[in-house]
């Protein structure tokens, strides 16, 4: 069983789900300038006539909102997390005061989300940074901070008392990764341009790490309620075989991949693993004095993760590769996939669960954890058994990991609420949603709200407060 209080939930981010990208005073964002490619998304210099930008239109959230909340507490949602667009609040990024328009958008959402009883748990930064900055270094340039934070300043004084958590970055590991130079480090570049290196990439993190820790003093100063959360994109990797370079290897990787970012955010210093990492790489992060006093002071109450998948890693150089959610590793014998090649290991949650606990002592929440699938509409309703059996099994692991091992969980929100347009690819062919969405991943269609079966599903689960599953 699942304590009192626990946040049964689903989850979205403003610039897959919103639309809306020129209304109501919105600036450009650095999503908003990557159009479908051949490449999957690629950028462009600003916004070019005739190409095709679906995050423009997106599910259309900022017109259905009210329809979509309404399908959130139908469903018996606890808590809803979501993202602000910054580019909303502060257009281009740089202006001294806020976009009221913006503001009293969200104070819309909020409002409609507590009328249904729903707690918001915000993103403040998920990968849409201003363009405007991005043309200035982005998170690359140290200045993106104070930016951060009068926007930061401007979101917490306006929704005190209507916001509780807050998580700072979305997966702020994955600035680490090349695609997430431009998404995550809003640094205007593409994956494959020569300037995307590492030693840009963990510059602009460092900035991340400095901007999130001012945010959380920040915030403490302005609502000592408020909860501040880092939010990392889990990599678990196990080792391909027991041999002890294997072993090794997959105990570095985890160290690199996400656990040096919550070591940074929940110890408030840089890990020894790390230091090594960037000696034996070249990489040299310009500091400022003061920045070990920044970091310390301003670590978090919680960390929330993603959850999808497993790896393994080993020096086998022949061994099968597998991809997905923006990384690449070694095929598990031992797992079934996803038709996108996803693989599928509901056990790898209550040991990354464990993991992450031992390692920290704090809180988790897992914000994002679902099943990509080409669903279809027969009949007028979508028969997503699939999916079921795939929430079912995680949910399953999550309750042994909460009422066997004993880790505190404060929710589970899976990916995703409704359906929404993929960040690798801007397409909607994968589908994540309890709610689809009649869109194409050309912007044709409907865009009518159908409850899949696992809508009824989850709705049931929560009522039961997870103890039937079956």
């Amino acid at each position: 069983m699942f304590p009192e209080g626990f946040l049964w939930g689903a989850s979205t981010a403003a610039n897959q789900v919103e639309g809306g990208w020129d209304e109501g005073g919105k600036g450009v964002s650095v999503i908003d300038v990557q159009a479908s490619g051949p490449r999957g998304r690629e950028v462009t210099d600003g916004i070019v006539p005739g190409r095709l930008y679906t995050s423009h239109k997106a599910a259309d959230f900022y017109h259905h909102y009210k329809e979509d909340i309404a399908l959130f507490g139908e469903m018996g949602l606890k808590a809803y997390r979501m993202s602000i667009a910054w580019t909303r609040i502060f257009p281009r990024g740089d202006e001294s005061t806020p976009n009221e328009a913006g503001l009293a958008f969200y104070d819309a959402v909020f409002d409609e989300l507590h009328k249904y009883g729903i707690e918001p748990v915000v993103t403040i930064s998920h990968y849409e940074p201003p363009y405007e900055l991005s043309k200035q270094g982005g998170w690359a340039n140290r200045e993106m901070i104070g930016h951060y934070l009068r926007y930061c300043s401007a979101i917490f004084r306006r929704y005190k008392g209507k916001v509780k958590y807050w998580l700072t970055f979305n997966e702020i590991n994955c600035a680490q990764v090349k695609f997430g130079v431009m998404t995550a480090a809003g640094i205007n570049c593409n994956f494959w341009d020569e300037q995307n290196t590492e030693q840009l990439r963990y510059q602009a993190l460092h900035h991340q790490f400095l901007a999130s820790a001012q945010a959380v003093a920040l915030g403490r100063g302005i609502d000592p309620d408020f909860k501040f959360g880092c939010m990392l994109a889990s990599m678990l990797n196990y080792p391909l075989t027991c041999h002890p370079d294997d072993v090794l290897l997959a105990q570095q990787t985890n160290q690199l991949k996400y656990l040096f970012c919550g070591d940074v955010m929940i110890r408030g210093r840089y890990p020894n693993y790390i230091r090594r990492y960037f000696r034996e790489n070249g990489i040299r992060i310009e500091t400022q004095p003061g920045d070990d006093a920044i970091l310390t002071g301003g670590t978090v109450d919680f960390c929330a993760l993603s959850y999808y998948m497993t790896y393994c890693t080993g020096h086998d150089r022949s061994a099968e590769k597998v991809a997905g959610n923006l990384l690449e590793g070694l095929r598990n014998p031992y797992l079934q996939a996803s038709e996108f090649g996803w693989q599928i290991d509901p056990a790898g949650l209550r040991c990354l669960l464990n993991q992450l606990y031992d390692r920290w002592q704090l809180p988790l929440m897992i914000v994002e954890n679902g099943l990509g699938a080409k669903d279809t509409v027969e009949d007028g309703r979508v028969h997503d058994a699939y999916r079921i059996a795939y929430l079912r099994e995680h949910i399953k692991a999550l309750d042994a990991a909460v009422s066997e091992d004993g880790v505190p969980v404060l929710g589970y929100m899976p990916w995703s609420a409704l359906d929404l347009i993929a960040l690798s690819t801007g397409s909607i062919d994968k589908r994540y949603g309890f709610i689809y969405v009649d869109v194409d991943s050309e912007g044709r269609g409907s865009y009518a709200r159908i409850p899949k079966d696992s809508f009824y599903w989850y709705k049931k689960v929560i009522e039961a407060n997870g103890s039937e599953l079956d």
